[in-house]
């Protein structure tokens, strides 16, 4: 797992570990984070399930009740499968624009 610090977000990348590895060292990383934005991006090493992508879904509804964004990038997975706080994007610059976007709805009340 690597995390680089972003203005305004973490980025981290998952590499080729095994996902059980990757998933308890970005739940390590979110607990001292949890004020941050994070964007995580999947290597193609990565061997991931759409079931992992459900270990995710708490952490998404959290960091957004708590005033922050989760972004996946993932071009592979069906994102009609997750609900839509559920932010699945297929490039990094969607997300970035993800983060952004919902930075300015927090500014704006919604």
């Amino acid at each position: 797992m690597q995390i680089e610090k972003k203005e305004g977000f973490s980025l981290i990348t998952f590499d080729n570990q095994p996902f059980s590895n990757l998933f308890k060292s970005f739940l390590e990383f979110e607990k001292t984070n949890k004020e941050e934005n994070i964007i995580i991006q999947f290597s193609k090493d990565v061997n991931i399930l759409k079931e992992d992508f459900f270990l995710f879904l708490s952490i998404a509804k959290q960091k957004k009740e708590n005033g922050t964004s989760f972004v996946i990038i993932n071009d592979e997975i069906e994102i009609d499968d997750f609900p839509e706080y559920f932010n699945i994007i297929p490039t990094l610059q969607e997300a970035e624009d993800i983060i952004e976007m919902e930075n300015i709805e927090r500014e704006l009340g919604f």
